[in-house]
């Protein structure tokens, strides 16, 4: 069956007593890219699971060329020719590219498989002029080499309408540019391709047309040339936005966090930070820019406590610090938002109230003789839920009926308020609609300004522009310069992300 035109009609899921979509009704048709924006928590996602097989309405059809159709699971989906790629990769590491394509395929060769599926992958690739190693295991692939596995595994299955959920959240600039390539040669061949993101850029470069969620429902359309950032954002919010956030110059203080010839593996036991030195002051926020893979996510767990320091030695104000459980380093003063935010983040199966007060449960006011006091954790979690705008009905619903960036800002909320005088944030925004990153900047900024030190760790290099004193770029272990946020331009930040160029150590500042 050729798609020509798929269709959601009046399609309405709840969870329990969140309705996560209500009475929505989009078209898609075949040669276009059509944008879904919408805040977190607006039913973007749940949508596209819907139409994927993955959850079930309440009520609404799906329709394919004006027949409707019952689609109970990503197999039945596949067959009618709809994939989906979802914004957290759904591979197996260990396994390689071929192994992770043919288990996706519905009818694996008898004889030679291995052998007819790659010559089908490098088919694929060739078709749109991008390389990928078939023996090559997962866990050896960028975010962007990654991501087109699972283009190419969807593709080999027939797909005719692609959902791409938040496809350039981990991508570098370069992987981004090669992804739209990508996307635009699908298009040139008749399929149709649903576009979730934040990213308004984004959307104003790729997609002809742009349907607005708020809240679980439809409130805008447009065709993309036809609209600007401006007004789709204030479609996606209700309200005007700024797109300015203030960052005055301010004295640094102390010297707060110093770390020593700090060498430390990664989980294949290799050397992930190689003989790594620096120090960060009060009223500091010091960025690390990188491509994912470069030492980034070994440095941090080091720092925290979550991973093993091999050689070297940690400070903060002077006192050691160095393979202290994690525990014990948050009690020290150490805030850290993780990169792996259900991994590390939340436990899922728990309420919001518990996980808001996850490192305080057993200090005042939230516990007194072994006893807890709900009254409160619930008050003290409400507070963070309407400052942080969680989306939710209660503080009592799991944690786990959460989307992805109401997690991230509950997890913000939790681990900014208070008095911490060193934050790591990795990834901060990570997912975050304009609105709330904006607003977790501002947050970022404030607590700096209030005498914290920040480390910052994110692949997004306005991120890392807006927000840094002082930038360091990481590759393969080691910091390829440190400068000054005005002193350097995203273009030398991006050739030292290749590892191209390298700023003597005499001239950082």
């Amino acid at each position: 069956m050729t798609i020509q035109k798929l269709e959601l009609d009046h399609i309405t899921k709840r969870f329990s007593n969140i309705t996560a979509n209500q009475d929505i009704s989009i078209e898609i048709n075949a040669g276009e890219i059509v944008a879904l924006l919408g805040e977190n928590g607006a039913g973007k996602t749940t949508l596209m699971n819907v139409l994927f097989g993955i959850v079930r309405p309440e009520s609404g059809l799906i329709l394919i060329n004006n027949k409707p159709v019952t689609i109970t699971n990503p197999s039945i989906a596949s067959q009618y020719g709809i994939g989906m790629i979802h914004q957290h990769f759904m591979l197996i590491q260990t396994h390689t590219v071929v192994e992770n394509i043919a288990l996706g395929m519905q009818n694996v060769p008898f004889f030679l498989p291995e052998k007819k599926v790659k010559k089908k992958i490098v088919s694929f690739t060739n078709q749109y002029g991008f390389s990928l190693n078939p023996d090559a295991k997962i866990w050896q692939l960028s975010a962007g080499e990654q991501q087109r596995v699972e283009i190419v595994k969807v593709l080999m299955q027939g797909a005719q309408v692609l959902i791409l959920d938040e496809p350039t959240s981990v991508l570098t600039p370069g992987e981004v540019k090669d992804l739209f390539h990508i996307i635009r040669k699908m298009k040139q061949e008749g399929k149709a391709i649903i576009f979730i993101t934040h990213k308004l850029d984004e959307i104003m470069e790729i997609s002809d047309r742009v349907i607005v969620l708020r809240r679980g429902k439809v409130v805008g359309e447009k065709k993309t040339n036809q609209t600007n950032v401006k007004e789709l954002a204030t479609m996606m919010v209700g309200k005007d936005i700024l797109y300015q956030v203030k960052k005055d110059k301010v004295q640094s203080g102390k010297t707060l966090l110093e770390a020593k010839s700090v060498y430390i593996r990664d989980d294949r036991m290799l050397s992930s930070v190689n003989n790594l030195s620096f120090s960060i002051k009060e009223r500091e926020i010091f960025g690390i820019a990188g491509v994912s893979g470069n030492g980034q996510r070994e440095l941090i767990e080091g720092i925290s406590g979550l991973r093993k320091i091999e050689k070297g030695t940690i400070f903060l104000e002077k006192v050691n610090i160095t393979n202290q459980s994690a525990k014990h380093i948050y009690e020290m003063g150490i805030s850290h938002i993780p990169e792996e935010r259900i991994r590390y983040g939340v436990v899922s199966n728990l309420p919001i109230s518990d996980n808001i007060v996850l490192k305080e449960y057993d200090k005042k006011p939230f516990s007194k003789k072994g006893l807890m006091n709900q009254t409160a954790i619930d008050c003290f979690s409400k507070k963070i839920v309407s400052e942080f705008n969680v989306f939710t009905p209660s503080v009592r619903s799991l944690a786990k009926n959460l989307s992805g960036g109401n997690i991230q800002k509950l997890i913000l909320g939790r681990e900014i308020t208070g008095s911490s005088k060193f934050i790591i944030a990795s990834h901060p925004t990570y997912g975050l609609d304009i609105s709330s990153t904006q607003y977790i900047w501002e947050q970022l900024i404030q607590k700096r300004n209030e005498g914290s030190s920040i480390l910052l760790v994110s692949e997004d290099l306005e991120e890392i522009f807006t927000l840094s004193d002082r930038i360091a770029v990481m590759y393969e272990g080691r910091f390829m310069g440190v400068v000054a946020f005005d002193s350097i331009s995203k273009e030398d930040i991006g050739l030292m992300m290749a590892g191209s160029k390298q700023i003597p150590i005499e001239c950082w500042s």
